[in-house]
């Protein structure tokens, strides 16, 4: 049976699945509860300096939904917990000491001035919590003071204030990245410069997701006015995977341990954010959306499929997909396909039809012989693969490899045995041209 334990950066868990800092995490309450549910970890909801921030008393969420009313992604408002301090401390303190084989994580975000750092680390350390974790992605509110992503999107900063706190603590730190951001790799070059333990990313996306449009004002709305907020579900997930994806592979972060974070809502997605590097997850929306108990879906679906494919601990699925991640322009352009309809599984919806002929490349037929038939042209199919994202039935539309040597119907020419890539191609003007041989 496959082991599930993670050991992320020295920090200890039954399993690869935390609570992200929110507000499923910002109290002693919640926190036992999820633990009871199964989850291997929590990151406490953010801690700042006394007194406590000021939450709006109003609607603190926006919501983008799916045609079936399933949640997509949530616009959030709310700030770090409005919790007094001590009383965050004392109850982090009596969670760990009850739950010693559980992850327990503690966000901060104070000024960027080392006095607040070193004030406050020594009041964390003093908990026996098992490591920190510097919130520099909060797009709102926090970063009109000068803290979250406003330190998040200054590498100088992120690596100051990490070395801070390698300075003035002994527990692992582990850097929270912004998405809003041009290149991702800056700041974590920078926090891997300072010192940093590991990166968590990615923190929320900068955002409007809705405007009333009777009102004309944004949602959620606070007496008749909305703000941006940070965007999380799982809309923003294929955003997190290719910011992972660029830490992992980066040469001056490969090897740096990541936490993930982004849309994880089922155990598939935990496989590929640790695919692409990720040696754990952190959920926060889906949680949110369907409690705590999900973590035993997520917990089971990840075992069964390790045993399924001979993985002993979640170590080895950590990177698997690192090497297959590449840049556009090492691509192999002789790699030839083409899609293929069954025609036993077709229920004749037109939908491939309709996608390739108004906005692709007119390659499927609508009848053949005056009676309605779904086909593809071979002599026009570019082997994009719209259809099959379109097409309602698993499986009837795929996308099948030309051999070596087979004639490309829209191309008149055969599919080179050889690999060959934009580097290299005649149409590029910044060709590599190949030295004569001597």
């Amino acid at each position: 049976m496959a082991d599930l334990r993670s050991n992320f950066v020295g920090i200890k868990s039954p399993n690869p699945f935390w609570l992200a800092s929110a507000p499923p995490t910002d109290k002693a309450y919640n926190v036992i509860r999820a633990f009871e549910a199964g989850w291997g970890g929590v990151v406490w909801k953010t801690l700042g300096e006394n007194p406590p921030v000021v939450n709006v008393n109003g609607p603190r969420y926006g919501a983008i939904w799916g045609a079936d009313r399933r949640l997509l992604g949530l616009n959030n408002i709310e700030l770090i917990t409005d919790r007094d301090l001590y009383t965050n401390l004392r109850e982090i303190k009596q969670v760990k000491r009850d739950w010693p084989d559980r992850a327990i994580v503690v966000s901060l975000m104070v000024p960027c001035e080392e006095e607040s750092w070193k004030n406050i680390l020594p009041l964390v350390e003093e908990t026996e919590a098992d490591g920190i974790e510097l919130n520099f992605g909060c797009p709102h509110g926090m970063s009109e003071r000068g803290m979250g992503s406003a330190v998040g999107q200054v590498p100088e900063y992120v690596e100051m204030v990490v070395r801070w706190c390698k300075q003035y603590t002994r527990m692992p730190v582990i850097t929270k990245l912004t998405p809003n951001i041009a290149d991702v790799r800056k700041p974590a070059r920078a926090a891997h410069a300072g010192g940093t333990d590991a990166v968590s990313l990615i923190n929320t996306i900068n955002s409007i997701t809705a405007v009333n449009i009777d009102t004309f004002a944004p949602e959620p709305t606070i007496d008749g006015k909305g703000t941006h907020g940070g965007y999380c579900g799982p809309a923003v997930k294929p955003i997190a995977l290719n910011m992972v994806a660029e830490i992992a592979r980066d040469a001056q972060t490969r090897g740096l341990p990541i936490s993930g974070i982004g849309g994880v809502t089922t155990w598939r997605d935990a496989v590929e954010f640790m695919a692409l590097g990720a040696g754990n997850v952190q959920v926060c929306t889906a949680a949110m959306t369907y409690g705590f108990h999900i973590v035993q879906e997520m917990i089971t679906g990840l075992s069964n499929y390790m045993d399924e494919k001979g993985f002993a601990s979640v170590d080895e699925i950590v990177g698997r997909a690192v090497p297959n991640v590449t840049d556009w322009q090492y691509l192999n352009l002789n790699y030839v396909t083409k899609a293929k309809i069954n025609q036993d599984l077709c229920i004749s919806c037109g939908r491939c039809h309709i996608a390739c002929e108004d906005t692709s490349h007119q390659a499927i037929t609508k009848e053949v012989d005056g009676k309605r038939m779904f086909m593809v042209m071979d002599d026009e199919c570019v082997g994009c693969n719209l259809c099959v994202n379109v097409c309602p039935v698993d499986d009837c539309i795929t996308m099948e490899p030309l051999p070596a040597g087979a004639l490309d119907e829209r191309t008149g020419e055969r599919v080179p045995e050889h690999y060959a890539n934009w580097t290299t191609h005649p149409n590029n003007p910044a060709a590599k041209v190949s030295e004569p041989a001597e």
